[in-house]
């Protein structure tokens, strides 16, 4: 029996943005937890290395060691969804990030709290691509851009607001609660899931393709390991060139096993799209370029202005509160006029504030500062979620569930190395300006002058992306559908029976 021109109608009505927000709410809760417990850590490092009396060495394998979990696991997100359903591993893997956490909050020693960490990257790698994929299936095409600007809130609000939480927690209660705090955000995202997600259909996979599941997580662990040691202790150590060259050998390795596979772990093939090519490209420059700097902030506010990690969070609130306006605005002008207006305008303004930036000295005011922070941030959000939500688009939709971890994935990598890249070149610009000033030199004076220089690397990243902006192009269909209005998905079904 066909249905009637007012039973379509009625379930079009029924698929409403009021419809979307339970289920949109629950994994931004389960999404704000991940991401900012991949910035709290940071800030307690000093208070970790007395609590525990050990090294700033040991400790920093606390970050590592997270970073190398979420990476080798991020690839295992698109075959988990399809064989067991989106629904399931997603709480499943936030589950296992709450019980990762609680262990870390009881750590007795050191070892411990690696171990622990682990245990929360494995659970935490997952979340990020299988939301993402979960709410693009969801979001009807004329309000993917809204709908996937509201998910990109938690990407850019976290990483600002943690430093905040950080400071306070361990400034007024103890290194404990940074870990704690996720126990009843964890609990949140879990009922919530359990009451709105929809049951996703599981996905026959007859063959498993072993040896992408074998080579992806070495691959990327190994990359990011390599990247990691590089940043630290140099590109010429032993544990920096092993890391690259295991990780490099294993990932072309993967690349070739990828395309011959008939259901490969990622789908490699979605790169003969020149849509989604120049998407993923332009993604990666403002990655490059918007994380790579955003490390240094926060340092130059601790070491060369002498700021509590408490003083640094609240300076950094403008990006916060900037990034918060720029995303939904960026979102829904996505769904009128695109990804490049919305991608060029953002760049100019980001690369606007890294410019500004990169005047900076020891007594730059701190207005000013702020004002290139809430750029930064306005420019973040303008951009980022409309590129990506571009980069779904350009895919086939039947593939979105493989694409969120093969960009996700990448974006890992390229953050590791814009940061340990930029890391190195800090060091290598604050020595030559100490070798000018010669021994009577102000320290403080040449640790600034680096500090202007990374700025100014990183605006130059923002202007290519500014030009490379301008080869994007609107895909001729949506995700491999025709531009009429689409029926609601089979999960938007469920969902609205749920």
């Amino acid at each position: 029996m066909k249905p009637t021109v007012q039973g379509a109608a009625a379930a079009e009505e029924s698929f409403s943005l009021k419809a979307i927000i339970p289920p949109l709410l629950a994994i931004i809760v389960g999404m704000i937890m991940v991401i900012l417990d991949s910035t709290v850590v940071n800030v307690a490092i000093p208070a970790l290395v007395d609590y525990f009396d050990t090294s700033l060495k040991t400790v920093q394998w606390t970050i590592t060691g997270y970073t190398l979990a979420l990476s080798a696991v991020i690839p295992l997100a698109g075959w988990m969804s399809d064989r067991f359903g989106a629904r399931r591993v997603f709480l499943g893997t936030i589950i296992m990030f709450v019980i990762g956490s609680v262990l870390c909050s009881v750590s007795q020693s050191s070892t411990q709290l690696i171990v622990f960490r682990i245990i929360q990257g494995l659970g935490g790698g997952m979340v990020a691509p299988i939301g993402m994929a979960m709410v693009f299936r969801l979001a009807p095409p004329e309000r993917r851009g809204s709908i996937m600007g509201m998910l990109g809130i938690p990407m850019l609000l976290a990483p600002a607001l943690g430093p905040v939480l950080s400071g306070w927690l361990i400034e007024y209660a103890s290194w404990h609660w940074i870990f704690l705090i996720n126990l009843p955000i964890g609990i949140l995202a879990v009922v919530l899931g359990f009451k709105y997600l929809p049951i996703t259909e599981r996905h026959e996979t007859p063959h498993l393709d072993l040896l992408g599941m074998i080579l992806a997580p070495i691959a990327f662990a190994m990359l990011a390991y390599g990247v990691n040691e590089g940043g630290t202790d140099g590109w010429s150590t032993t544990a920096a060139i092993t890391g690259l060259v295991v990780g490099g050998v294993a990932l072309l390795l993967f690349i070739v096993v990828e395309l011959m596979q008939k259901n490969p772990l990622l789908e490699l093939r979605v790169f003969g799209s020149s849509h989604f090519t120049r998407g993923i490209l332009l993604a990666w420059i403002t990655q490059a370029a918007l994380f790579g700097s955003m490390l240094f902030v926060p340092l130059y506010l601790q070491q060369v202005r002498s700021y509590t990690p408490l003083e640094t969070g609240l300076i950094l609130l403008p990006q916060a509160l900037a990034s918060g306006i720029g995303m939904p605005l960026g979102g829904r002008l996505f769904d009128k006029i695109g990804a490049r207006p919305l991608a060029f305008v953002g760049l100019i303004i980001i690369s606007g504030g890294l410019f500004l930036l990169s005047g900076i000295t020891v007594d730059t005011s701190l207005p000013h500062i702020m004002l290139c922070l809430g750029m930064m941030g306005l420019g973040m959000g303008l951009t980022m979620m409309p590129v990506n939500t571009h980069v779904l688009n350009s895919a086939p939709r039947h593939l979105v569930g493989r694409v969120t971890p093969l960009t996700t994935a990448a974006q890992q990598v390229v953050v590791s190395f814009a940061v340990a890249g930029m890391t190195g070149y800090l060091t290598s610009r604050i020595t030559a300006h100490m070798a000018e000033a010669g021994k009577g030199g102000n320290p403080l004076a040449a640790a600034s002058q680096g500090f202007d220089d990374v700025f100014f690397f990183t605006a130059c990243i923002a202007v290519a992306g500014v030009l490379f902006s301008l080869f994007l192009r609107k895909p001729a269909s949506d995700g491999g559908n025709s531009g009429k209005k689409a029926a609601p998905a089979p999960e938007a079904a469920s969902m609205i029976g749920h």
